[in-house]
């Protein structure tokens, strides 16, 4: 485990994660503290994806469960279908990716875009600007209209604004 100050599963609202995660149409599951993460394609305490499951330690960044599950919206079907460790996508998907997960940390009552950029940030995230921040203030034009094309930005909008969230088409 890196010792990176970062906001981690064991630390957050668990259940208001685990529901916006269920929103997307996925599931949690969590493995022992110090467990092998299935599916975890980075290991140490990086969360893992096995088809819709995102599995998780106690030790496991948020901002690593929001970019595995983000990585998962932004597939398509067929890949979703053999998803297992390695998500894949190209360099247009990775920018939706991580735009996304800064979109969604608005749902958590104790994450939101500030906390987010500097986890990002910390953990080591690399954007041309220098920062998490002004990569999505300054530079995510594609990153915003990749999602736009695929309707990921209304279901981003639409589960930002809520304290509960109900499953949504993705």
């Amino acid at each position: 485990m890196r010792e990176v100050s970062v906001r981690r599963f064991i630390d957050c609202d668990q259940q208001a994660l685990i529901q916006l995660i269920e929103a997307l149409g996925m599931q949690v599951r969590t493995v022992a503290e110090a467990a092998e993460i299935p599916g975890s394609f980075w290991g140490d305490d990086e969360a893992g994806l096995i088809g819709s499951t995102l599995y998780v330690r106690p030790d496991t960044p948020v901002h690593s469960m929001l970019h595995e599950a983000c990585h998962y919206v932004c597939m398509e079907d067929e890949r979703r279908a053999a998803l297992h460790t390695n998500a894949g996508g190209d360099a247009d998907e990775e920018n939706a990716v991580c735009y996304l997960q800064i979109l969604l940390s608005d749902a958590l009552p104790d994450m939101g875009r500030e906390k987010i950029f500097a986890d990002m940030d910390a953990w080591g995230y690399s954007f041309r600007l220098g920062s998490a921040k002004a990569w999505f203030e300054n530079d995510a034009d594609d990153a915003m209209q990749w999602l736009d094309r695929k309707g990921l930005l209304k279901v981003a909008e639409k589960l930002s604004h809520l304290n509960r969230v109900s499953r949504v088409e993705v």
